[in-house]
């Protein structure tokens, strides 16, 4: 693998790739793994979300960000409903197998607020302050 800081994960990847990829990541009892999705060119770390065993694949299999709702208990691919799409730019594995960090092409808002990032909310010595504004209605995203 390169090290060089341009190397992207080329998407989608051939069968046995995902095979290998499924068989290094540690699911947890429940068959979860976490995905962080940060944004490829900045940095900035926009949520935090679980993928099984079929979400991983499709990730791998498309280049665009499919994840397990735990709430649905479905697959929830990102922007199905909202349009605010996740594309796959890079897929990294950490040092224990047991967290996915995808660094990501973001279309759009990440949150279901209506907010860049999930992470908007910051501790300061009074408490928490909101960090990044509403930039997009969520009645806007979903139709509601």
């Amino acid at each position: 693998m390169s090290s060089d800081p341009t190397f992207t994960t080329q998407l989608p990847v051939p069968e046995a790739i995902i095979e290998a990829v499924l068989a290094a990541v540690v699911f947890d009892d429940r068959g979860l793994v976490p995905a962080v999705a940060q944004q490829h060119d900045t940095g900035e770390v926009l949520m935090l979300a679980w993928m099984d065993r079929a979400a991983v694949a499709e990730t791998l299999r498309t280049g665009r960000s499919c994840y397990w709702s735990r709430s649905r208990k479905a697959l929830w691919r990102k922007g199905e409903t909202s349009a605010q799409t996740q594309r796959v730019v890079e897929f990294c594995l950490d040092c224990d197998s047991d967290t996915i960090l995808l660094k990501v092409a973001q279309t759009g808002v990440v949150c279901h607020t209506g907010r860049r990032v999930c992470f908007f909310r910051s501790l300061r010595p009074d408490g928490f302050v909101e960090t990044h504004p509403v930039a997009v209605d969520p009645k806007t995203l979903y139709g509601g």
